[in-house]
């Protein structure tokens, strides 16, 4: 029995070395994406889309809540498309969301969060 689960740890250190392909970090004021493209057994490609909020509790400590969305190959021109459309709503609806963004940081680098990293979320444009 020790032996097998000797292999089952060896195998699992293994996959995890060789499925992890691309990772991209995304800063969003409070929130952190992490954009993570992993490789199955079978060497197929897949997304993982996690979302991290660092979450205090009342004596001050803290700790991460975390929830990740699986994305696979077939999915994908549906999802960028629902995407698409849901942000094209908001922007038509509501107007640029980029400044009302980028008053949120102006307003949070004010407060207690001085070190919160803001990219250009129009590329520049």
């Amino acid at each position: 029995m020790q032996r097998m689960a000797e292999f089952d740890k060896k195998e699992g250190i293994e996959q995890q070395d060789r499925e992890e392909i691309f990772s991209k970090v995304v800063r969003a004021g409070k929130r952190t994406y992490f954009f993570d493209v992993k490789a199955t057994r079978k060497d197929d490609y897949y997304l993982t889309i996690t979302e991290s909020k660092k979450i205090f509790d009342k004596d001050g400590r803290f700790h991460f809540e975390k929830h990740k969305l699986f994305l696979y190959k077939e999915d994908f021109q549906k999802f960028e498309d629902g995407l698409y459309d849901a942000i094209e709503y908001i922007r038509k609806v509501k107007g640029s969301f980029e400044e009302d963004v980028k008053d949120e940081v102006k307003t949070e680098s004010n407060s207690s969060f001085s070190n919160v990293e803001f990219e250009d979320l129009d590329g520049g444009k």
